[in-house]
């Protein structure tokens, strides 16, 4: 039989410690006639279930399971794995756990997502920074040959600073289309607010103004009067587009001023913006097109303007509501 012989690394300190078990039995280990290591992990590299990297994990840094530990070792800063799912992984921060409550949870792109379609309260466990997306609900369109609905007032914003504490969330309502008379303007849509941040609601159709302006109300045989379009507010959306005889403008859009109504032909809506904030690309705050046209509600959580009344005195269309998105990086 082989010898066994343990000895200290000639240029360690360290002790070796056997201990024998606690008990009147005989034990035997039997070690291999050879060279060998019985056990060493000289860094973290050597742990079965951690990665080391230059750089931070992804989501589609593919780990072994949940709990899968990854290290930056350009940093410092060391990550654990919450949901394993392929190319869609989430990781959180082992050092800045930030992390809150309300809305609807959901993950993207290494971003933790609250959507709020309805009021609420968004809640962080500590202070930290988010990005926002805030959308205010749109205007109505006016009633009979009236203009469109101007979209909800749009803001949006990285790197806010937030307290541990809870953030209002409040969703603005769609407003009403216009009735009730030949020419009556819409309603505006109601203020979106997150924190101390608030979008405005968009202006009526038939030159209300708003987050962005309601188209101006074409003038009928129903209604004589023209209105001029509605203004927009700055930073949030644009001007609606003016009235012609029995054709309305265009609501004013994030993106755009509504159209001018030219001839026999009504204003079409501004243009709205795109965000990707709820994990991919959706457009808000479209201007509601003038009357008489397809007539069209503004969609829900949208801030979309509604469409102006058709012929015959028909009423305005409701604009859309609005919506709250607040993200923050989970890497």
């Amino acid at each position: 039989m082989a010898k066994v012989k343990i000895q200290g690394h000639a240029s360690g300190t360290g002790i070796l410690t056997v201990t024998a078990p606690n008990t009147s039995s005989d034990r035997t280990i039997t070690l291999p006639d050879e060279t060998a290591t019985l056990s060493t992990v000289a860094s973290l590299n050597d742990l079965t279930d951690t990665t080391v990297s230059a750089s931070a994990p992804a989501a589609d840094s593919n780990p072994t399971a949940v709990g899968h530990l990854w290290v930056n070792s350009t940093n410092g800063q060391t990550y654990v794995c919450t949901v394993a799912t392929t190319d869609a992984n989430v990781w959180k921060s082992a050092e800045y756990p930030f992390a809150a409550t309300g809305g609807t949870i959901t993950y993207s792109g290494g971003n933790t997502i609250h959507t709020f379609t309805t009021s609420g309260t968004f809640t962080p466990a500590i202070a930290g920074t988010v990005d926002y997306l805030v959308v205010a609900g749109g205007g109505g369109g006016g009633q009979n040959h009236a203009g469109g609905g101007g979209a909800g007032g749009f803001r949006t914003a990285t790197g806010f600073s937030v307290a541990a504490t809870g953030l209002t969330v409040t969703i603005g309502a769609g407003g009403a289309g216009g009735s009730g008379g030949d020419g009556n303007q819409g309603s505006d849509g109601g203020d979106s607010v997150f924190s101390s941040i608030t979008s405005t609601g968009g202006g009526g159709g038939g030159g209300r103004n708003g987050g962005s302006g309601g188209g101006g109300g074409g003038a009928t045989a129903y209604y004589s009067a023209n209105w001029a379009a509605g203004s927009g507010t700055a930073g949030q959306g644009n001007d609606g587009g003016d009235a012609t005889a029995g054709y309305g403008g265009g609501g004013g859009g994030a993106g755009g001023v509504g159209a001018d109504a030219t001839g026999a032909a009504v204003g079409v809506g501004g243009v709205g913006t795109a965000n990707s904030y709820s994990g991919s690309s959706v457009t808000y705050a479209t201007g509601g097109v003038g009357g008489p046209t397809t007539n069209a509600a503004g969609g829900a959580n949208t801030g979309d303007g509604g469409t102006g009344g058709g012929s015959g005195g028909a009423g305005g269309y409701a604009g859309g509501s609005g919506i709250v998105i607040i993200r923050y990086s989970t890497l």
